[in-house]
């Protein structure tokens, strides 16, 4: 089975929330990025799927609005944050403040919730606003900060 880079990470040892570089990918003509925004503390604590569900549609849209160049954000199946995918090179330090402006818009979100009819969305019924804007606010509240990558030790 190929490596995965998220299986490497020592889990125990990351101090949520915070920005990671998760990779880096050359290809002909430039640089794709993955970063790790986590919000829970692994192994910890988890959003419930309503309140991940909505911040992914939410984070969608606003991460665009303050980040050149995002290809992707998907929730983790861990449920403790993002993988956010982006052409490249940034930095930490750029995606940390584009996250932070798009958590602070989260919470000033009104109105309905972008893409989440039974036709723009596989499980529209699944949404919590009130959630999303609270896990928003525990992470501004928390501060966020850039966290190196930690691997595992030796097995």
């Amino acid at each position: 089975m190929a490596e995965v880079e998220s299986f490497s990470l020592d889990h125990t040892k990351v101090k949520a929330p915070y920005v990671r570089l998760a990779g880096r990918k050359a290809l002909a003509g430039g640089v794709v990025e993955k970063y790790d925004l986590r919000l829970a503390q692994p192994n910890r604590e988890a959003l419930p799927t309503g309140a991940l569900h909505t911040l992914e549609h939410l984070l969608a849209g606003y991460l665009r609005d303050h980040l050149p160049g995002v290809i992707d954000l998907s929730p983790m199946g861990c449920r403790t944050g993002f993988y956010l995918v982006v052409e490249g090179p940034l930095d930490e330090e750029r995606v940390l403040v584009a996250w932070e402006r798009a958590l602070r818009d989260v919470l000033t979100h009104q109105g309905p919730i972008p893409g989440a009819s039974p036709k723009e969305c596989g499980n529209y019924r699944d949404h919590d606003l009130p959630g999303a804007k609270a896990w928003a606010e525990k992470v501004l509240k928390a501060g966020l900060r850039v966290q190196p990558t930690i691997p595992l030790e030796a097995r």
